[in-house]
């Protein structure tokens, strides 16, 4: 994955989840040092509020389109809230409100687990909002797979443009382009 080929391979996509297990272990053991001093209601509504707000409406949504196509209103709410810059503002606006306190830790907690437990990123418009195989990914990345072994392949056959036109490249300004 770079700026030029925004995808993961399998190897890349586990490297990414376990960063996120280790926030994951890391708040894990922050909860249990600090179990008593965590007011419970407030770590649970944290918790909850990414989901109510970011998930639910737009798994519903999906499952009762015909044609599993919903607005992409759902993508934004569910992008926005499961945001580690959003969940620093609410925590931040939470600190300022109420007080710092050790309930904060369901946000990461929460996130991390999505991340890193789930395999749940944020989402893209192209896709499905629940996760379904997607051809053309099976297809690219069978066709990476003997380069990444080592093995010389030939140039790729052309892949056939997405349905809805030719898919549109924005050149990046070198200095050379000068």
């Amino acid at each position: 994955m770079d700026q030029a080929n925004p995808f993961e391979t399998r190897t890349t996509f586990l490297l990414h989840r376990a960063e996120y297990l280790a926030g994951l272990a890391v708040t894990a053991v922050l909860i249990v040092l600090h179990f008593d001093e965590i007011r419970w209601l407030p770590a649970l509504l944290l918790f909850a509020y990414i989901d109510v707000i970011g998930y639910l409406p737009g798994a519903l949504a999906y499952r009762r389109s015909p044609d599993r196509r919903i607005p992409k209103v759902y993508y934004v709410l569910y992008n926005t809230m499961h945001s580690l810059i959003t969940a620093g503002a609410v925590a931040a606006l939470w600190c300022w409100l109420v007080r710092p306190e050790w309930a904060l830790l369901a946000l990461p907690l929460h996130l991390c687990g999505d991340r890193g437990l789930f395999g749940n990123f944020l989402k893209p418009f192209a896709l499905p909002f629940e996760p379904v195989p997607e051809p053309l990914y099976r297809r690219l990345a069978d066709a990476l797979r003997p380069r990444a072994a080592g093995t010389r392949v030939p140039a790729p056959a052309a892949v056939p443009a997405p349905a809805g036109g030719p898919v549109r490249t924005h050149h990046r300004r070198t200095r050379s382009d000068d």
